[in-house]
């Protein structure tokens, strides 16, 4: 049979998941996308993702790419295809159209476009004008632009996959099934199920995840009950190849209740919830498979039937309103107490929007899944039910911790407004640069006296410390508030979220642990990899405001012999390595970060014997007489304001002691080098002596990006040369 590609989309955060699935029906993946992925394969192939796809939302059949830079290029596109092909004669069609750009600005033009391309294609080729049908159409066409091309293609699916036909009544929206079938997937149900274990929901609501569960289980397709595809009227359409599709997952079904059925058991307080999940339980053709009845989870008992290993998943409330949060702690430390008492051995899954409380449950997650419910940041939490990795169970909302709430809206609409105005202006900039790590946010607004700041998908935010004149009550209630804005704004989960008090630290102080998690990740800024925590130290082991200062170094060191004083966690010493420095030494006092540097250097493959670092106390070695090897082309000195370390010789104040230590760095700079000086002490001045000795130029302008404008007193820098001699 001939190969297609096709376009699957799915919920955001599953793509993964469906390319695996995809592939187990014969589909090679292309590439993947937001929210999809691009494959290749057969009709068959196709039509099997319509029928058995647990994770699909839609199945698009592409047809074609064409340029849409403008509204008429669109057209032109669009009329050129056969669309003889896709669409019935006498007919009936209607276009779905995602995506916009500076012409094509909202998708109902789009889409009209579409439509008058394929009519006006069909009636040149003197066939009778197709109707347009907005609802029940023959067939779907799916359009979607991105970057000037506007892929084309015919929806195989005609709704979305997710809707498998025993979910029909109104009323609080549920997990969407194909979600459903996402956390099974990632809680390892199919393994589980597959070695006798069995599946309980102590919080079942109208059933969705007890009933994806079963169809997993006893191998039931979830389109098997759906009435009717968007490919039956295509003229394209095989409708033995179909058939054969259909008997097959009817054998299926049938094959898989002969084997051992699971027990499948859900509890929930809520007696009108049952009766809905009742009734989607017999839709689903599942009765006297899955058991439901009327409990609360603090009065959930094992039955002596369940098998000795199994799965409980379940997706508690979020607690949306203060009132309902306020319970919540001890709804998911009822939860852990229960399936700790009666459930060892099982496997816990527990999928919330309100990640914190999981440290209320009173057990360690051994692993932790992103995803979104709907356009809500949620999480998956896997525990494995054991006496062993029981903890104290933590109420977030306990003193000393701080709630997400929003006590005034109109306060907290300002800084929602505030972050998305910075999305669009800061956050678009930093994607057309390339660049992950960056500051969204510094203290725009006085209510909100935070910096903000986006690492590859996570955030960091530091709380400066508010004057004496703020009330203490005052200043931990906008701060709950920024709390609750922030997630929902950039799309995180909480667990991407790091808040800090930002205090001035002196002396050793600047080097010591605030926690003690060990969550280093990598980031990546211009063509190097840094490594980061977000956690354990005041600052992150990268300060965002030199990245135009390491750009600098990495654009002019190749072939020159660099030293980076003060060196921290050798950031500017990799970009200098990755730049083709010949030759670095990088010292500092704190081991950690010496160690740190070491690391960053080691992630990008650098020669350790050519680019050194070294524990120093950078103001004695200063000192010291130069000896042979001292001597380097590029020098960057970034000393901190004040430290009187005991590691130290003596004090420093950066003030009282730039200028001795420009001269001693000039001392080991070679004749055509260059020393780049930076200081973060907002009161700083310039040695005037200095600009008598050397050839000095103030940067600072250079060295600010578009993130730092707002705060152009968060350093200043230098470039300091010999004087050419006559």
């Amino acid at each position: 049979m001939s190969k297609h590609v096709f376009f699957v989309t799915c919920p955001k955060g599953v793509e993964y998941l469906l390319a695996d699935e995809l592939e187990s029906f014969g589909l090679a993946q292309v590439r993947n996308a937001p929210a999809g992925v691009w494959v290749e394969g057969t009709l068959e192939s196709g039509y099997r993702a319509c029928l058995w796809s647990r994770l699909a939302n839609r199945v698009m059949l592409h047809i074609a790419e064409v340029d849409a830079r403008s509204a008429e290029e669109l057209y032109e596109g669009v009329v050129s295809l056969d669309w003889q092909a896709h669409i019935p004669a006498s007919g009936s069609f209607r276009v779905t159209f995602l995506g916009q750009n500076e012409e094509i600005r909202n998708t109902q033009f789009g889409a009209q476009k579409v439509k008058d391309g394929i009519v006006d294609s069909i009636r040149g080729a003197g066939m009778p004008r197709p109707s347009v049908a907005p609802k029940d159409p023959d067939v779907t066409i799916s359009a979607r632009l991105n970057r000037g091309r506007l892929a084309v293609g015919l929806d195989l699916s005609g709704h979305s996959l997710h809707m498998r036909g025993y979910r029909t009544e109104k009323g609080l929206a549920p997990l969407k099934e194909n979600l459903a079938a996402a956390l099974l997937m990632r809680s390892g149900w199919p393994d589980i199920a597959a070695a006798g274990g069995d599946f309980v929901d102590p919080m079942c609501g109208s059933g969705t995840l007890l009933i994806e569960a079963a169809l997993m289980a006893l191998d039931i397709a979830p389109g098997r009950r759906v009435e009717r595809f968007g490919f039956e009227k295509w003229p394209g359409h095989q409708p033995e190849l179909w058939l054969g599709l259909r008997q097959e997952a009817e054998r299926r079904a049938h094959e898989g209740k002969q084997k051992r059925i699971p027990a499948f058991a859900g509890f929930d307080q809520d007696s009108r919830v049952i009766d809905t999940a009742r009734n989607n339980i017999r839709r689903a053709g599942l009765d006297n498979l899955v058991q439901v009845e009327v409990r609360p989870v603090t009065g959930f008992e094992r039955q002596e039937s369940w098998a000795e290993q199994g799965l409980v998943l379940t997706n508690p409330p979020y607690g949306e309103r203060l009132s309902e949060r306020k319970e919540l702690a001890g709804l998911y430390q009822a939860l852990g107490e229960v399936v700790l008492r009666e459930l060892p051995g099982w496997r816990l899954a527990v999928f919330t929007g309100a990640p914190e409380f999981g440290k209320s449950i009173g057990l360690r997650s051994f692993k932790q899944y992103k995803l979104f419910n709907g356009k809500l940041p949620a999480q998956l939490l896997l525990f494995e039910i054991q006496p062993e990795n029981a903890r104290t169970p933590r109420d977030p909302a306990a003193p000393g911790q701080v709630m997400p709430r929003i006590a005034n809206p109109e306060r907290a609409d300002m800084l929602r407004n505030r972050l998305k105005k910075n999305l669009k202006t800061i956050g678009q900039w930093a994607r057309k640069q390339n660049i992950g790590c960056y500051r969204l946010y510094d203290a725009d607004m006085p209510e909100y006296a935070l910096a903000i700041d986006i690492y590859e998908g996570r955030v960091h935010v530091q709380e400066y410390l508010a004057p004496k004149s703020i009330d203490e009550k005052a200043a931990r209630e906008r701060l709950a508030e920024a709390m609750a804005v922030i997630p929902e704004v950039l799309e995180v989960a909480s667990e991407n979220l790091v808040c800090k008090q930002r205090q001035r630290q002196t002396g050793t102080k600047q080097y010591e642990k605030q926690a003690a998690t060990g969550e280093y990740f990598n980031v990546h800024e211009h063509g190097c990899t840094l490594k980061v925590n977000l956690k354990d130290y005041l600052d992150t082991g990268l300060f965002l405001d030199h990245r135009p200062v390491r750009y600098w170094i990495q654009q002019h060191s190749r072939g020159k012999r660099f030293l980076n004083l003060f060196c921290y966690t050798g950031a500017a010493t990799v970009h200098a390595a990755v730049g083709g420095a010949s030759r670095s030494l990088s010292l500092d006092m704190s081991k950690t970060y010496v160690s740190w540097a070491q690391d960053n250097l080691a992630l990008n493959r650098t020669d350790s014997r050519k680019h050194v670092v070294e524990q120093a106390d950078c103001l004695a070695w200063l000192a010291d007489r130069k000896t042979a090897n001292q001597t380097f082309d590029l020098i960057f000195m970034d000393p901190p304001t004040f430290s009187n370390s005991a590691r130290m010789a003596g004090v420093l104040d950066i003030q009282r002691d730039h200028g001795a230590m420009v001269r001693q760095c000039m001392e080991r700079l070679s004749s055509d080098g260059v020393l780049i000086f930076s200081n973060n002490f907002r009161k700083f001045k310039l040695d005037e002596d200095l600009e008598q000795e050397f050839e000095v130029k103030e940067v600072t302008a250079s060295t600010l990006d578009k993130d730092f404008q707002r705060n152009q007193k968060i350093h200043r820098c230098w470039h300091i040369q010999h004087k050419l001699t006559d």
